[in-house]
């Protein structure tokens, strides 16, 4: 008997590529990713600074011009430009890091809110604007009586509720969180993830939350996508990655977290190094330079993505053919480093 089938996918991004032009070159910040998102889920996307989370994520709302590739939502292609880009890009909003820069210090918290609601909403007369974004600041935990409010009057958590309520005044399928909570103190970081919760509960909203933390991502998404240096090298669901990452980078994130308990056991982290330029990315594997277990393969070749339990990992230890021929852990990378960009 076959297992039930996936949920079709309300944000689909395929084969999506980013780079920038700088003084010293191209920079590869997003190569070749493709990710699916279901309605009423969340998909956690980690890695270390400088990876391509955040621009992976300005290329799905349209902030970043992607070279190439494709962004879908609910089956229909995201255009470029048009009329019909803004009708769909109204279904996908990016919530940012910092409130304090994504929200204008010049508008009330009421003009903030209400201001999207006139745009997208012009049937609306002011009246009913104002009572809709009244009804959203309740509906984040705020008190309406912050509405005549300006963003430097508020706290950190506040201010960070209203850029919420904002992106829900136009009515999204999709929020794109980027490091949403990262900038938040502990007790005010667990109101608002419980927030998104019940509002996810209450919706159906599908989140692509983008995070370093990764405590936050086993209680909170149902996938965990894992990136280095412009592709996804792991993707499963949450429990099986977490339970037996296969690719040795997330072995290696997951290592890092800290513990309760310091006399518990730790795996052995198995990276060396920092990441190679994206100016200059390795011609193989992504990760061999960095990597105790990489072989002669992996400096010459990219290698595919593998299916793992619930997923997929781009390592050729998920080759039954390739990986007996790996080297033991602890095994010297020396030969496979990348030179350093002069």
């Amino acid at each position: 008997m076959s297992g039930p089938e996936s949920p079709p996918p309300l944000l689909e991004v395929r084969d999506l590529r980013v780079r920038f032009r700088v003084p010293a070159g191209v920079v590869h910040a997003v190569d070749g990713v493709s990710l699916a998102l279901p309605a009423g889920q969340t998909l956690a996307l980690v890695g270390e600074s400088g990876c391509g989370k955040s621009s992976l994520a300005r290329a799905i709302v349209g902030i970043e011009h992607p070279e190439s590739g494709e962004v879908r939502l609910a089956g229909r292609a995201v255009p470029t430009r048009g009329p019909e880009r803004r009708a769909l890009c109204r279904q996908l909003q990016l919530i940012f890091q910092d409130p304090d820069a994504s929200l204008n210090p010049r508008l009330t918290i009421g003009q903030a809110v209400s201001e999207p609601i006139g745009i997208h909403r012009p049937q609306l007369a002011r009246p009913a604007r104002l009572q809709a974004a009244k009804a959203l600041l309740e509906r984040v935990g705020l008190d309406p009586t912050l509405f005549e409010r300006y963003p430097h009057e508020l706290s950190g958590g506040q201010r960070q509720r209203v850029s919420i309520a904002r992106a829900l005044s136009v009515e999204p399928r999709v929020l794109i969180l980027d490091e949403a909570v990262s900038a938040l103190d502990v007790s005010i970081r667990a109101q608002i993830l419980n927030l998104l919760v019940e509002l996810q509960r209450a919706t159906q909203l599908a989140y692509l939350f983008i995070t370093h933390d990764l405590g936050v991502v086993r209680h909170l998404a149902h996938r965990v996508a894992v990136m280095y240096l412009g592709q996804i090298v792991e993707e499963a669901d949450t429990e099986s990655l977490f339970e037996h990452p296969e690719h040795p980078y997330t072995q290696a994130l997951l290592g890092a977290v800290l513990r309760v308990d310091p006399d518990a056991p730790r795996p052995t982290p198995g990276v060396v190094g920092e990441p190679p330029s994206p100016l200059r990315p390795p011609p193989g594997c992504r990760f061999a330079s960095r990597c105790s277990h990489a072989f002669a393969p992996c400096a010459a070749n990219a290698p595919p993505p593998y299916p793992r339990a619930g997923g997929s990992v781009r390592c050729f230890l998920a080759d039954p053919e390739q990986a007996p021929q790996a080297a033991p852990l602890g095994a010297s990378v020396q030969n496979f480093r990348v030179k350093r960009a002069p």
